[in-house]
């Protein structure tokens, strides 16, 4: 920031505290060179998300103590840091076998992101929105992520998945879509061999590859009253 930048956040600072404010025009003019100093690189507000105004609100509202030009330098010293955090270097257009433009390309672009000038490069992050146009139309042809030929390959390693999807293929109830009212099992979990000792305890744990005929009964109920609605 220039001088009159810092002294246009002194102005708003006062509005908001009026104990920073300085009368006597000397004490003014050390107040803006010590703020100078300190904040001469830091901007004034940058065009993704930083602006020196809400850094000292918040300060304000968060703390009762006057705010120093220290505060405002953390906080953009944190912002610098975030956007960092995020960011993930694009391939530079220089010649690889220039190492200095390639050097320079990289600095450059990870400078202009750490002072706000630019935004972060988040190819590599997780967006919001559905699945690709080709996929969708891939998924609707075959129906499932696993295509019938592996989902054949894949049977003789998991049998009682196997066996399950079988049943759901024919119109059967997916037994595993509800809780098992015996053994507790929650839906999507098989079901547990429990076995009660002599002294009342439970034993074992072993998981079973068919499921308890009571859950069988209670996914036919639903599966009744879903094809009824």
């Amino acid at each position: 920031m220039e001088r009159n930048e810092v002294a246009a956040v002194l102005a708003y600072i006062g509005r908001l505290d009026p104990r920073t404010i300085r009368t006597d025009t000397g004490e003014a003019r050390d107040q803006i060179a010590r703020w100078h100093e300190l904040l001469h690189d830091v901007p004034f507000a940058t065009a993704h998300g930083w602006d020196v105004r809400e850094a000292v609100r918040a300060h304000i509202l968060d703390s009762p103590y006057p705010i120093l030009p220290v505060d405002v330098a953390r906080k953009w010293r944190a912002y610098r840091r975030d956007r960092l955090d995020r960011h993930t270097d694009v391939t530079p257009v220089a010649d690889p076998d220039d190492p200095a433009a390639w050097r320079a390309e990289l600095l450059s672009n990870r400078h202009a992101v750490a002072a706000g000038t630019a935004a972060p490069s988040t190819y590599r992050q997780l967006t919001s929105g559905g699945p690709h146009p080709d996929v969708e139309a891939r998924l609707r042809a075959i129906g499932s992520c696993i295509p019938p030929t592996v989902r054949a390959e894949l049977a003789r390693y998991r049998p009682a998945r196997a066996a399950r999807e079988a049943v759901v293929a024919q119109g059967g109830p997916d037994a595993l879509s509800v809780q098992c009212g015996w053994c507790h099992a929650r839906a999507g979990e098989p079901c547990r061999q429990r076995r009660v000792g002599p002294d009342g305890t439970h034993r074992g744990n072993a998981a079973r590859t068919i499921p308890h005929p009571s859950r069988v009964d209670l996914a036919s109920a639903r599966l009744g009253q879903q094809q009824a609605a």
